[in-house]
């Protein structure tokens, strides 16, 4: 479903093609010269620290592909590792992680994936062992409310990249709000994410990231 957060080994069910990955391409109209150094290492800084501020999260969000294709959906975040995207409008899809393990259920075709939280993009948001310090680059924008870090491992490049889309805002953790998000893969499929309604701080249960698998039982 969302094979830019997802490993490269993953083939995506049907219902999924053309909409896969989870990303934000940040406009061209954002691009400028370079930031002082000094200026954008502050920013820098302000951003990881805003991420990281981040105990639980709940948002709506928009997902859009390369090709215009647009689904929608909820999304619960809980740090340490854990996330869920609940999609919308009749899709049978379910992307989970239960804070060590990436799981994607399709239950239309009874397809199930699972893989370590550290080995997608989506490491940066959920892995509580990933320095995203150590990776990311601030990005020029077109506005100075508005910060965007590029989250690159380069010893594993299989992972992709993710770019997070952040605003100025005194009410969110760190004084950030995560507005947005880009992932491309290895294949260089790119599909853009926008969030809204977002809150943090919100009670959120363990059960929250737990999912009714795709297999039958078996019976004995």
């Amino acid at each position: 479903m969302i094979s830019a957060m997802l490993p490269k080994s993953f083939r995506l069910p049907r219902i999924a093609m053309g909409t896969a990955a989870l990303a934000l391409a940040v406009p061209a109209t954002f691009a400028l010269p370079a930031a002082p150094a000094v200026a954008a290492q502050g920013d820098l800084d302000r951003a990881v620290a805003a991420l990281r501020a981040i105990s639980t999260m709940s948002a709506s969000f928009v997902q859009l592909d390369r090709a215009g294709q647009q689904l929608t959906g909820k999304m619960v975040l809980k740090r340490p590792g854990k996330i869920r995207f609940e999609y919308g409008d009749n899709v049978p899809v379910l992307i989970v992680s239960d804070g060590s393990r990436l799981t994607m259920l399709d239950y239309e075709v009874r397809q199930k994936q699972v893989w370590p939280i550290g080995d997608s993009p989506l490491a940066a948001l959920l892995d509580p062992k990933a320095d995203i310090a150590k990776y990311a680059t601030l990005m020029p924008t077109s506005h100075p409310d508005v910060i965007s870090v590029r989250i690159k491992d380069p010893k594993h490049p299989e992972y992709g990249v993710m770019t997070l889309i952040f605003n100025r805002n005194a009410k969110a953790p760190g004084g950030m709000q995560l507005e947005s998000w880009v992932t491309v893969d290895a294949q260089n499929k790119v599909t853009k994410i926008f969030l809204d309604d977002q809150r943090y701080g919100i009670p959120v249960s363990n059960g929250t990231f737990t999912f009714k698998d795709v297999r039958p039982r078996q019976k004995h």
